[in-house]
């Protein structure tokens, strides 16, 4: 009798601890448990991870901006029955006015039909805004962060820096695995390949197909060091996943047909709900457009703008065809297209008219992108339509995890985007009210202004910055005073604007009057001048240091095989294999 009470307790000690574990299950399943809150330990933590698994994880606390919601309390949207196609499609070096629906309205003659239709039928974002330069726009769109969390805030990851995406960051497509898709990249990646854990297979990719580097040549797929110290040689950089794609295969073949080809592949074999992120090296110099002549641009006689022309008409060709193959399989009713540029264009090829600025300023010039999104899933009387809701690159990590796939944001650090998806389908007001362009404590000006208040309170604009806060836009010692430069092929028909544009410590525009930034309003508007000096420095207490390491002559494609793999591996020949 004794055994059998004792079997009997037991088992109903067993019982109970499975209706325990059933009843929790069931309980999380239900409620959506929020990011607890980390402590804020300090201004300047001492170690982030920055590209090494050993380092541990600075705790901060990210003030939320003011107005600006939580991140559980942002908006969600319940998964569909079947998930959404996400095509995510960039332009390197891309012109505000280069694309067709721009540049029409100045008399441009660089063709864009497909680009331009996908915008007209879709949701043309016309406050849409992107970093100043390559690696920052990847990186914030991986981690849906500002430059500022992650220690990207100087300049891009040079060819030879110990230097990537930092690895305790979790990654957008790691958050689409979760949420049941399939993700691949193709395209230029350029967001660090030193170590094997920083390449994009390891990041959250099933598969990768592409260069590693910021550019390279678009037939033979090689590059120098690009100006790095102490790097040497000539290297070869188009990779499949974790291997070096076959030269004999891909030399010779040209970058944007390559990556578009690869993308329809991509979109025929897969059946689960598919994230592709198209990056096309095109429009980066070197300017080597398609050698076909129906790309060439005879009308316009100025050279490296004529190849440049050639490259962004084939590209809109291009993008046509990933369209084609998305109705031909099917999936084009499911997908949601999002095209965008990773910086403004580069003048010595590009051209940003009407707006101030170029590529690696904070101009407006630098900074707003072309930008639309397109998809069946949009309701009729929300397509066709401009918006002008302010959207930044960040929001797309949680538009696409929460909006689109209906995953969870839990396990990412604290992030600055949000989920703009209702404001996109629904026409419904952008939760975001405000952008942190960025703050670089690299890029500095001794020299204070004279009539300055020094408080804590304020951010000091000796230190290269700027902010956009509803309609209003600061930027403290920018070195480029900015110019506005004409396409060469209208310089006959196009005026500058008469403004004078010395150099100035602060600048205050009113973008939505002024969106050309022809007006500083600086001395009119003291008081606006502080409010967002004091909001700078409240994004400045959450920086963490720049992470932006010297160069090293490991690096070196001709120490291995004129290859570019990740040099800080001890096993580096392994990333030397050939994939056939």
């Amino acid at each position: 009798m004794t055994v059998i009470n004792t079997r009997r307790g037991v088992l109903i000690g067993i019982i109970a601890s499975i209706t325990l574990i059933v009843t929790f299950s069931w309980i999380r399943n239900q409620v959506v448990i929020p990011v607890p809150s980390l402590r804020y330990i300090s201004a300047f933590p001492q170690e982030t991870n920055f590209g090494d698994e050993s380092s541990p994880t600075p705790e901060i606390v990210y003030p939320q901006a003011e107005n600006q919601p939580s991140v559980s309390n942002r908006p969600t949207s319940q998964p569909s029955d079947t998930k959404p196609n996400i095509i995510f499609i960039l332009a390197d070096d891309y012109g505000y006015h280069d694309i067709g629906y721009h540049g029409k309205q100045y008399g441009g003659i660089i063709n864009t039909p497909v680009l331009d239709k996908l915008a007209s039928e879709g949701v043309t974002l016309e406050n849409y805004y992107v970093q100043p330069i390559c690696s920052p726009t990847r990186v914030q769109l991986m981690s849906g962060r500002y430059q500022i969390h992650t220690g990207m805030q100087h300049f891009v990851i040079e060819h030879g820096q110990p230097r990537c995406l930092p690895l305790d960051e979790v990654t957008l497509p790691q958050k689409l695995l979760e949420a049941n898709y399939t993700t691949h990249m193709v395209g230029k990646w350029h967001a660090g390949y030193y170590k094997a854990a920083c390449l994009p297979h390891r990041r959250g990719f099933n598969s990768f197909f592409g260069l590693l580097l910021g550019n390279s040549d678009h037939f033979s797929h090689s590059a120098s060091c690009g100006g790095s110290k102490g790097c040497s040689g000539f290297g070869y950089d188009l990779h499949e996943n974790d291997m070096i794609a076959d030269p004999k295969k891909w030399k010779g073949q040209y970058s944007t047909t390559i990556f578009t080809n690869r993308a329809i592949k991509i979109i025929k074999e897969q059946k689960k709900p598919l994230f592709l992120y198209v990056s096309y090296q095109a429009v980066h110099a070197p300017m080597q457009p398609p050698k076909d002549p129906a790309y060439d641009y005879k009308n316009i006689s100025h050279s490296t703008r004529r190849k440049y022309a050639g490259m962004v008409s084939y590209m809109d060709y291009s993008v046509g065809r990933i369209v084609d193959a998305l109705k031909e399989t099917g999936k084009w009713n499911n997908s949601v297209i999002v095209f965008s540029t990773d910086n403004g264009g580069d003048i010595s090829h590009g051209n940003n008219w009407p707006l101030r600025g170029k590529k690696k300023t904070l101009w407006e010039g630098g900074v707003r992108g072309n930008g639309f999104v397109n998809s069946p899933l949009i309701p009729p009387q929300s397509r066709g339509r401009v918006s002008h809701d302010l959207i930044h690159i960040t929001d797309w990590f949680p538009t696409f995890v929460e909006g689109l796939a209906g995953g969870s944001l839990n396990g990412t650090k604290p992030l600055d985007g949000f989920n703009v998806w209702e404001t996109i389908r629904d026409k419904k007001p952008s939760v975001r009210t405000e952008i942190l362009h960025n703050i670089d404590p690299m890029l500095t000006n001794t020299e204070t202004p004279a009539d300055f208040e020094d408080s804590p309170e304020l951010f000091t604009p000796t230190t290269n910055a700027a902010i956009r806060v509803g309609d209003w836009k600061l930027i403290t010692h920018e070195p480029t005073t900015g110019n506005w430069d004409v396409p060469p092929e209208l310089a006959s028909t196009l005026t500058k604007p008469a403004v004078n544009n010395d150099y100035q410590p602060i600048w205050l525009f009113n973008i939505k009057s002024d969106p050309l930034e022809t007006h500083d309003l600086s001395k009119a508007h003291p008081e606006k001048v502080r409010e967002l000096l004091q909001k700078l420095q409240h994004y400045n207490i959450t920086s963490v240091p720049v992470f932006y390491p010297n160069c090293d002559s490991r690096a070196s494609p001709n120490r291995h095989s004129n290859l570019w793999v990740p040099w800080g591996e001890t096993n580096w020949k392994h990333f030397a294999q050939i994939k056939y």
